[in-house]
């Protein structure tokens, strides 16, 4: 497997599965695949991640750069050595969107169900 393909892989089970799993017991602001790839994309290019990135999926078009600074942050994350609620508000700011209350949503759908996200389906 190549380094860009381990990459992706783990990007995957970050957004898809770990970060997920541990959303509601964290009290995380977000529990859904789609809003932890924003979040992390958003975060790893210091910007809304659709300003830097042309084609889709974001993560298999992203450089390479920004996709290992979101894999770390999501990581970084689930290790819990970074607020991802602090990452979420600056996603939603460079948006121009108010935060979002924890735990309020379900997951965009159950990932046995899907296996393309939202941010993966749409520009």
């Amino acid at each position: 497997m190549s380094d860009r393909a381990a990459l992706e892989a783990r990007w995957l089970d970050l957004t898809r599965h770990a970060l997920p799993q541990v959303a509601r017991a964290r009290g995380w602001p977000v529990v859904a695949d789609h809003c932890f790839q924003r979040i992390l994309l958003d975060n790893g290019f210091g910007g809304v991640w659709y300003d830097h990135v042309v084609g889709r999926p974001a993560y298999a078009h992203a450089d390479a750069a920004a996709l290992e600074r979101a894999v770390a942050l999501g990581e970084a994350a689930l290790a819990g050595a970074v607020d991802l609620a602090a990452l979420n508000r600056q996603s939603l700011t460079w948006r121009g969107k108010p935060p979002s209350k924890p735990g309020t949503r379900a997951p965009m759908s159950p990932t046995s169900q899907s296996r393309r996200t939202k941010i993966e389906r749409t520009a």
